[in-house]
């Protein structure tokens, strides 16, 4: 259980993942950074917000009553690529 909270507190800083020493850690771990269906959902919202051709120079959008960057669109890209990944070994 404090490997977990670790490798939660982890996540929350930042990070994607961790080294593992030992294949069961591999389920944990999965399950701790895999990013949330609502994190995903909202990445793909955001990216697909701006590939809309009347933002495609912008470099923020209000999306959702938000203030939305670009930098968040390559956060999201990150964040379904890190999802994807993930998804990927489970069907290997």
């Amino acid at each position: 259980m404090a490997d977990q909270l670790i490798e939660i507190a982890g996540r929350d800083l930042g990070f994607d993942g961790k080294t593992l020493i030992h294949p069961s850690q591999i389920d944990a771990c999965n399950a701790i950074f895999t990013p949330p269906e609502e994190e995903v959902a909202r990445a793909r919202k955001i990216i697909a917000a701006f590939e809309l051709p009347e933002n495609a120079s912008r470099g923020a959008i209000r999306l959702d009553g938000a203030m939305v960057e670009r930098l968040h669109a390559d956060m999201a890209r990150r964040t379904i690529a890190i999802a994807d990944a993930i998804a990927a070994m489970g069907k290997g």
